[in-house]
């Protein structure tokens, strides 16, 4: 079972230590999280406007975990919402996969225990909590049912589903103990 636990050179970081089916896992939620907000390259783009970062065809998604993802900025206001969109969704859409391909590269060593240095932190941080934040989505996991996903019986598809996202939940919570230097449970 994974475990987080402090650099024994007290350097900031974590070592992360992950069994082989723990690795596959998370290399799979790598593939799927690039696969699901990766902004495919599209031949016909203003050159301008892709480098410096402008989707003029941003919209809100109507697929939850993607909105879940790429929320609307201004709830009340679709004008403004589309602007601050256009002008932000694809740095990060770019982002959240540069933090899924970092977190990637770091599970190359295979099983056994991974040294996460500080300045890798933030985006294992990151791809965490987005690929918590989907798997939300899809559960519409909810303060009122939670409870109710936990007591799933294990032939529900869904029980699964939440079992990962308990899972994930316990490595996000966990490296943000030992960041903020609290015990760890």
């Amino acid at each position: 079972m994974a475990s987080v636990q402090p650099r024994p050179s007290g350097e900031p970081g974590a070592l992360l230590h992950l069994e082989e089916i723990e690795i596959e896992i998370l290399r799979s939620l790598v593939r799927q999280l690039v696969d699901f907000v990766g902004v495919p390259a599209d031949p016909d783009a203003d050159p301008l406007a892709v480098m410096v970062g402008i989707d003029p065809d941003a919209a809100p998604s109507e697929d939850p975990a993607l909105l879940r993802l790429l929320p609307n900025a201004f709830p009340d206001d679709d004008e403004a919402s589309s602007e601050f969109r256009r002008f932000t969704e694809r740095e990060l859409r770019d982002a959240k996969v540069r933090n899924a391909g970092a977190v990637g590269q770091s599970l190359e060593g295979g099983p056994g225990v991974l040294e996460i240095d500080a300045d890798l932190v933030p985006a294992w941080l990151g791809f965490l909590n987005d690929t918590r934040l989907i798997i939300g989505a899809r559960l519409d996991v909810t303060e009122d049912n939670h409870e109710e996903l936990a007591a799933l019986p294990d032939d529900d598809p869904r029980a699964a589903l939440f079992g990962m996202y308990g899972w994930l939940t316990y490595l996000q919570e966990s490296m943000v103990q030992l960041m903020l230097g609290e015990e760890l449970d």
